[in-house]
């Protein structure tokens, strides 16, 4: 069953947010909470929805995503992570987190959906090219983390 996060399932999304980190080999780069998904995700000024798949009452996946806006498109979504736990892969729960995803930026009427994959998932990346998704290889993801933010901004002003 797929469904929308409620408050009482951040533990479990957590949870499987730090096996995405495990599987993506930086198992250390978690430092959220579940006080920071609950008034992320739940508070007056909510930044992410997050659909879950089920399994017999048990949380197994989840698709996290947000709102972004396109110069170009106007609306889009961005889909942060999408993960299934290990043992629960190869049941169709991924791709039926995925079809939910992307009914739900249909129904929103949304101009562009978009993510990363990593260059040594092909798995996945095999997995969005057969549903239509276009892999690009001509952009590159940019990134700072907060100490680059602080350094940045220190040194500018």
């Amino acid at each position: 069953m797929i469904r929308f996060a409620q408050k009482e399932d951040m533990s479990s999304v957590l949870k499987l947010i730090q096996e995405l980190a495990d599987f993506e080999k930086e198992p250390e780069a978690v430092v959220i909470s579940e006080e920071d998904l609950i008034r992320d995700g739940f508070g007056s000024n909510s930044i992410f929805k997050c659909l879950i798949a089920e399994n017999e009452g048990i949380i197994v996946g989840m698709a996290l995503f947000y709102p972004r806006y396109s110069t170009w498109k106007g609306p889009t979504f961005h889909l942060e992570d999408l993960i299934v736990t290990e043992s629960e892969r190869g049941n169709g729960y991924g791709k039926d987190l995925y079809a939910a995803f992307i009914a739900y930026a249909s129904e929103k009427q949304v101009k562009r959906i978009e993510w990363v994959v990593l260059d040594w998932n092909s798995n996945a990346i095999n997995f969005y090219k057969k549903s239509g998704a276009a892999v690009l290889d001509d952009w590159k993801t940019v990134q700072m983390d907060e100490e680059a933010i602080s350094n940045y901004v220190k040194s500018s002003f």
